[in-house]
């Protein structure tokens, strides 16, 4: 299995973590929740799963403040922008305007609309995140896991903005924190692990729409910078995409930050996001400009 459900986890281990991240930092943040990202009039408006929460530093900035968008993982199918507030918390005590955000997903929708809702979510931020402090010319993604291949798909495929009516992407920059699905278009063409037919629910069956949502088909020497951090137990297709990512963007003259965290599994590489200090966040300021 490249990836595990979160909705396996215990709630009383959630719990726990997003108390201690609500003691932590709810004092210097405000957040703004349930905020829709797309119009009720639109066709395809699903209220419960197309919204994003904004949380803010409580302290008035001098000047507008960089934006960072985490996207959830989940295994496509599951997750929800609720467990991950710390984060949202944590971004904003670091002087950043965080935006996370809920996507439709699996077996409701598929990858390449899940790519829209979070395509939205982006348009939406140039639109309004300046109403909340954030400067609308400097947007970067964030994401884990399966959130993690969303961000690297927005941040190379362009025409996920083009047909919103965007003159360009407007990402700047993507942090992949050990991403799942950088290059769908390889992994379902092997089926080297058990269990991996369950991915043609969200991917479907078609090769050409595996291609359209990997990254590794769209990164051009244009990409924004990247960063990417693996963990070093984490899933082998995990630690084997990022490497062949990593190589990509090197050839094409944009090598990446690259860290890999010696023993660390999948889900501790999100948690350790719970820690101010820890090496994301160390290098996530100077990657966004503070």
């Amino acid at each position: 299995m490249m990836v595990p459900f979160f909705r396996r986890w215990p709630a009383g281990i959630w719990l726990i973590f997003l108390w201690i991240g609500l003691v932590t930092n709810s004092c210097t943040s405000f957040r703004t929740q349930n905020i829709p990202y797309v119009a009720s009039s639109a066709e395809d408006f699903d209220a419960g799963h197309q919204q994003l929460d904004v949380y803010s530093p409580r302290k008035k900035p001098e000047a507008p403040r960089p934006v960072v968008l985490f996207i959830h993982g989940g295994n496509w199918n599951s997750g929800s922008k609720s467990q991950y507030g710390f984060i949202g918390r944590e971004l904003a005590r670091q002087g950043m305007v965080a935006v996370i955000v809920d996507y439709r997903l699996s077996p409701q929708v598929q990858v390449p609309a899940m790519a829209a809702d979070c395509a939205r979510a982006v348009q939406w931020a140039v639109a309004h995140i300046a109403e909340y402090g954030g400067d609308p010319n400097r947007i970067f993604l964030m994401g884990h896991s399966a959130g993690g291949g969303l961000a690297a798909l927005l941040a190379t495929d362009n025409t996920l903005f083009t047909r919103l009516g965007l003159p360009a992407n407007p990402v700047r920059g993507a942090v992949l924190d050990d991403p799942a699905g950088l290059d769908m278009y390889d992994y379902l063409q092997k089926m080297q692990y058990p269990g991996d037919r369950q991915y043609l629910t969200p991917f479907g069956k078609d090769p050409v729409v595996w291609r359209q949502v990997s990254a590794m088909h769209h990164v051009t020497a244009g990409s924004p910078p990247f960063m990417l951090f693996v963990g070093g137990h984490t899933y082998p297709s995990i630690r084997h995409s990022s490497e062949a990512f990593r190589q990509r963007l090197q050839a094409l003259g944009k090598a990446p930050g690259y860290t890999l965290q010696p023993g660390k599994n999948h889900i501790p590489m999100v948690l350790q996001l719970f820690w101010s200090h820890n090496i994301i966040y160390r290098q996530l300021r100077p990657f966004v400009g503070l």
